[in-house]
């Protein structure tokens, strides 16, 4: 088994465990694991678990909930600001082809036609590498 697994394993157990420390089924703990999607949600769902220690199931399904709602949210936010990224680049290197950018990797960007214009200054330089 892999490093990645055995922490998977390992965050998964310790749930299970906890849950059923709660008085809950296993099969909750199994099932919140699946939902949660990651080992680090899922220790901090048995963190939540430790600290407040529910007695209600439905308490615990919705502290999943929420907890998957702001991974939902934060992925989003990742994606709207690579979609930001895409479109400051689309206005500062146009569609034409002379500045096509290749290495898209933010703030490493280098166009193909050579030439870089400062953003502040709009001086012209032939070291295309970062912009």
């Amino acid at each position: 088994m892999n490093d990645a697994a055995q922490i998977w394993t390992r965050s998964k157990e310790e749930l299970v465990r906890t849950v059923v420390s709660l008085g809950f089924p296993s099969e909750l703990g199994d099932a919140v694991a699946r939902h949660l999607g990651s080992p680090k949600a899922i220790d901090r769902m048995t963190a939540y678990l430790n600290c407040e220690k529910p007695t209600d199931a439905d308490i615990v399904v919705d502290e999943m909930l929420a907890i998957c709602a702001e991974i939902d949210a934060w992925k989003r936010k990742k994606a709207a600001a690579e979609s930001n990224s895409a479109y400051n680049d689309l206005l500062y290197y146009g569609l034409g082809e002379e500045h096509r950018k290749v290495d898209g990797a933010p703030g490493q960007s280098r166009c193909t036609c050579g030439i870089r214009k400062s953003p502040i200054s709009g001086a012209e330089s032939n070291d295309c590498k970062t912009i």
